[in-house]
């Protein structure tokens, strides 16, 4: 039986070698991360009446036809508005080998802008699920929700992974992983549904700084621009209400930081789904892949807390200081990645606490 885990970076890279993997242009120097590719958008965007699937009789190309409303160049950068629904072919193509699978997410920073996006494929069924042996274009899904974005050709807000069969540790081997790891900074920790909780942290610590709400009718965030906006502009700062609570409002986005220090180990890759809604009337936004080395000692990355971007439903919630908001769900790597997270890499996010997106500067 072929082994099963999560393709490392020197194993993305074959991929294009032989013909798996397609770019219109060539990469990037570090678009190839330790378990993931970034994903560049192309050179137009077709805004659309709505979000749609192909389904299995129907290519991408054929549904925009139908749906498109207008088409966007990219070449010298374009502004994407809130509320508005686009599809963007992207740069890279696959060609899979019948034995792998991929799947896709928002990068970090994409969602703690809190743009919404999804990767689908011709005839697919699922966002951000590709199968196996599937040969084709793809495309993303682009939604701000927030804050009005200007987006190129070659643009990074998504990523994708590969993997051979089934790489999901169950939870047996995620209690051992977490005996001789630490995976997550607790002394009692929550492992059930497949997966290690992860809880907020509403303290507020010494400056009682505990979160951030997001303003609207802001000016325009480049993507790709780093340290180049005021954070007072588009953030109104969250302080503890001294009972350790926070109500949520509906349709307000909050980024928030968890009460525990997260670790990956080098031979894994973890990734966070959101809370059952069942529980209580929120979710954590944004799913979001952990890369091998995040929070590891030797990378650099002690200490490091998941950012956590939060949205109520329908009616406000009071979410309380420890609570459950979220679970890391840990997959084998087929082999150590050459580069962790962390080390050797620009890596954003190590060894964070609260946190918000690269492109925002303190005063």
């Amino acid at each position: 039986m072929a082994k099963a885990g999560i393709l490392p970076d020197k194993d993305i890279a074959a991929l294009f070698d032989n013909g798996a993997l397609a770019s219109a242009r060539p990469l990037d120097g570090d678009q190839i991360q330790p378990a993931s590719l970034d994903l560049r958008l192309g050179t137009i965007a077709y805004r659309v009446r709505a979000s749609f699937l192909p389904g299995p009789n129907h290519r991408v190309s054929e549904k925009l036809e139908r749906l498109k409303l207008h088409e966007i160049q990219l070449g010298e950068g374009a502004v994407l508005e809130t509320g508005c629904v686009y599809i963007v072919p992207l740069l890279e193509g696959l060609d899979l080998p019948d034995g792998i699978s991929a799947s896709a997410n928002p990068k970090s920073s994409t969602g703690r802008l809190d743009i919404f996006t999804r990767v689908m494929t011709d005839h697919g069924q699922e966002f951000d699920k590709i199968p196996a042996g599937y040969s084709g274009p793809l495309y993303m899904e682009v939604s701000p929700r927030t804050f009005p974005i200007v987006v190129r050709t070659g643009s990074r807000l998504s990523q994708i992974r590969f993997r051979t069969g089934k790489a999901l540790l169950d939870e047996s081997a995620l209690a051992d992983l977490h005996a001789r790891e630490t995976l997550v900074a607790s002394d009692d920790p929550n492992i059930t549904g497949g997966g290690i909780a992860l809880s907020v942290d509403l303290s507020g610590g010494e400056n009682g700084l505990i979160g951030y709400r997001a303003k609207h009718h802001t000016a325009l965030i480049d993507v790709d621009q780093r340290d180049q906006h005021d954070i007072a502009d588009f953030w109104e700062p969250l302080t503890g209400d001294g009972a350790g609570g926070l109500i949520l409002d509906p349709d307000e986005f909050y980024i928030l930081v968890s009460q525990e220090a997260v670790h990956v180990p080098p031979h894994h890759a973890a990734e966070m789904t959101p809370f059952d809604p069942l529980v209580g009337e929120f979710r954590v936004h944004y799913a979001g892949f952990f890369d091998p080395g995040f929070g590891h000692s030797s990378a650099g990355g002690t200490g490091s807390r998941a950012v956590l971007e939060v949205r109520s439903h329908e009616v406000p919630f009071i979410l309380e200081h420890g609570q459950i908001v979220g679970r890391l769900v840990y997959e084998r790597m087929l082999s150590r990645p050459r580069a962790l997270y962390g080390a050797d890499l620009k890596s954003n996010y190590q060894g964070q606490s609260l946190k918000l997106s690269k492109h925002f500067r303190m005063r």
